[in-house]
């Protein structure tokens, strides 16, 4: 090298170190040995077939679930993270979430702004502004006013993903994020995701909309506990292990430049004209 060449650049910190042993509910093992690093920054979906372990496995990324191994959080023990600062770096939306449906929803949003505030404080003008963007982002802006208990499943969705959005933490885990959307909202959300992504936030999903997570950056794919694969969505190795996972019912094709993922071999169709 010469003396003159700048050092090369440690690599960076991965987002979540996951050395896991087991993750056991209710004296059942869902999560066997799992030992793999996910990237900081960009979009990782996890898919997989039911009862693959993905929203356990997400759920242990929020520390929502006690697990035996490590899992480390920008370098850090999960365990080590206070409370708070641990809702400050990583947000959470998870699958059915409960809400208090008599709260207005501009309040439900604001929810996700009690890591930033002192106890008892009322909202900052920072903290408003974070809900009313969190809230213009997601298409919900204009029934703020309305309670929880008058918005349809759509729109509540949209609501606790304001909430998620509004504590405007590093890191962002979702579970079915795209429970009751139709799909007009299904591709705003895939805007929107590919926008933090590019603002450097690290969005990690849980789907079963296989077509909207092969736009992702990369795939954690799950089976039977494991991790079977992580890899960028259209490589090859990601495809196999994806085919692989769903007992090679799957087809999948580049249309227009996108991958598409079929239920059944085009050729099937072809033979039923």
């Amino acid at each position: 090298m010469s003396p003159h060449a700048a050092p090369a650049e440690a690599p960076a910190a991965p987002v979540f170190d996951i050395a896991l042993q087991q993750v056991q509910l209710q004296g059942h093992t869902i999560l066997h040995a799992i030992q793999t690093r996910l990237p900081r920054g960009g979009w990782t979906a996890i898919v997989g077939p039911n009862g693959a372990g993905k929203s356990t496995l997400l759920r242990a990324l929020a520390g929502l679930l006690p697990v035996q191994g490590r899992i480390q959080l920008l370098g850090q023990d999960l365990r080590h993270w206070t409370p708070k600062a641990r809702a400050q770096a990583l947000a959470w939306l998870g699958q059915n979430e409960a809400g208090t449906d008599t709260l207005r929803a501009a309040e439900v949003v604001m929810l996700g702004r009690l890591p930033h505030q002192a106890w008892l404080a009322p909202p900052s003008p920072q903290d408003h502004e974070a809900v009313r963007q969190a809230m213009l982002d997601t298409q919900c802006w204009d029934w703020r006013e309305r309670p929880l208990n008058q918005l349809s499943g759509g729109e509540r969705q949209r609501v606790l993903l304001a909430r998620a959005l509004a504590t405007r933490a590093d890191v962002l885990l979702l579970d079915e994020p795209l429970a009751h959307l139709d799909p007009p909202h299904q591709l705003d959300w895939l805007q929107l995701v590919r926008g933090l992504a590019q603002r450097g936030c690290t969005v990690i999903s849980v789907l079963h909309e296989l077509n909207v997570a092969l736009q992702a950056d990369r795939l954690l794919v799950m089976r039977a506990g494991r991790v079977a694969h992580l890899g960028a969505c259209d490589a090859p190795d990601t495809h196999q292990a994806l085919q692989q996972a769903f007992e090679q019912r799957l087809h999948l094709a580049s249309v227009q430049g996108q991958w598409l993922c079929l239920p059944f071999a085009l050729d099937s169709l072809e033979s039923k004209k």
